[in-house]
């Protein structure tokens, strides 16, 4: 770790990375041949994050280490206040890194962002902007733009996969003509959580209308619950899920049905059975998959579990809901060698390691051959199709405001509340 004063008389700087740093990249002092960074990532994406920079690091002379803290947020906040920050560290959200701000660095000062910005999905580069300065980027990136579905479900009945919205409302169509079972598989209910599953379904329409500007004002409070812009989005999922014959029991069972039930993704009994066709969820819900079929996908066998994008639709964006780890540089700390490995963290080259372990590029240049398997290429190629990428809305509203969505959204989808009541009691929170 190192903490230097940005020198301000101009040094020449050539040949710093195998990257190829832009001929604009700031100037800074020479490095000591050490970089720290620390994260929050688990066990096997910190191993594979280290490899990468290992790797990197043993081709320009420079020891690159990762730490991951248990409780990266609070922990981040104790090591600042004892003087050992690392000299580059990665939020799992952006609003703590947006937070400690004025610790860190205009990432500018650091390198030529128009490297990394140049090739991100659009969204990713407006997330960790503070008073006009962007201050972090992405590094890896998950998303929840997908629809799970039964491909031996979907062969029996000769159903095909969607590519548009009006191809999804013409197989919805078709799934209740046919008495097949229900087109949503889409349980809210999560304990203290339960209505998060819908804010995801909002949050995804918000964006696809309105782009990624309306789309940050909403978050902010500045785009009212009332607006007719999310009024729009509401419509689209009382159209999608609250309609007769949607999902098993309606909107009061979509209430009580968890999130977590994937089961009847893979009934064959029909409505009897409370069989449904479709599921839109986040990547980890394979997780919540029966045993068998997690079994058969740990070997590549896509028979009864497969994926494809939810269509945006006509005339919206392709826009795509996520997460992410987001990466900054603490004052005090940029060097030529921080310098080299800010740019190569933020660029397409550094997940090559990390998709084994099912991680996403935020980068449109990312090689999809590179992911280990089919059901993540789909997903990486989803992400790098996206006209525009929205980080977890709810997750960065005010805590109040992110409660009350889930509690009046719950009620708005039980069939308790009209949605102009729902988004009076959201709105009330900011």
């Amino acid at each position: 770790m190192k903490k230097v004063l940005r020198v301000t008389a101009a040094v020449a700087v050539a040949s710093l990375s195998t990257l190829g740093m832009a001929a604009c990249a700031p100037s800074t002092p020479a490095g000591d041949g050490k970089v720290s960074i620390f994260g929050g990532y688990g066990e096997a994406d910190a191993a594979a994050f280290q490899k990468s920079l290992t790797e990197f690091g043993d081709a320009n002379g420079i020891e690159i280490t990762f730490t991951s803290l248990a409780a990266f947020d609070k922990d981040i906040k104790v090591k600042i206040e004892a003087g050992q920050e690392p000299d580059i560290a990665l939020w799992p959200q952006p609003g703590g890194l947006k937070d400690l701000a004025d610790n860190l660095v205009p990432l500018k000062d650091v390198f030529d962002v128009t490297t990394a910005t140049d090739t991100l999905v659009p969204g990713w580069d407006k997330l960790a902007v503070v008073d006009g300065e962007l201050y972090g980027l992405p590094v890896s990136a998950n998303m929840k733009t997908l629809v799970f579905y039964n491909p031996a479900a979907f062969a029996a009945h000769g159903y095909a996969v969607p590519t548009t919205d009006a191809e999804l409302g013409a197989l919805e169509a078709q799934i209740k003509a046919d008495d097949a079972g229900y087109p949503w598989c889409a349980g809210i209910e999560s304990g203290g959580a339960t209505g998060w599953a819908f804010t995801d379904w909002m949050e995804q329409y918000v964006l696809d209308y309105n782009g990624a500007d309306v789309y940050a004002q909403w978050i902010a409070g500045d785009v009212d619950f009332a607006s007719p812009e999310v009024a729009k989005a509401a419509e689209k999922v009382t159209e999608r899920l609250l309609a007769d014959g949607q999902v098993n029991g309606g909107g009061a069972g979509m209430a009580a049905d968890s999130f977590g039930n994937t089961a009847p993704l893979f009934e064959e009994g029909g409505k009897a059975k409370g069989q449904c066709f479709m599921l839109r969820q986040g990547s980890f819900i394979t997780g919540f998959f029966p045993d068998a079929i997690k079994a058969e996908l740990a070997n590549n066998d896509y028979t009864h579990a497969d994926v494809f994008p939810l269509p945006a639709p006509e005339g919206a964006n392709a826009g795509v809901i996520g997460g992410g780890d987001l990466g900054a540089v603490f004052k005090n700390h940029v060097d030529s060698d921080v310098q080299k490995v800010a740019e190569f963290i933020f660029s397409d080259k550094v997940l090559d390691n990390m998709v084994s372990n099912g991680a996403i590029s935020p980068h449109k240049t990312f090689d999809p051959a590179k992911y280990p398997n089919a059901l993540n290429k789909k997903i990486g190629e989803a992400m790098a199709a996206a006209a525009v990428f929205g980080f977890d809305g709810s997750d960065q509203m005010p805590s109040e405001v992110n409660a009350e969505f889930w509690a009046a959204g719950t009620d708005y989808v039980a069939g308790r509340i009209t949605w102009d009541e729902a988004a009076a009691r959201i709105d009330a929170k900011y």
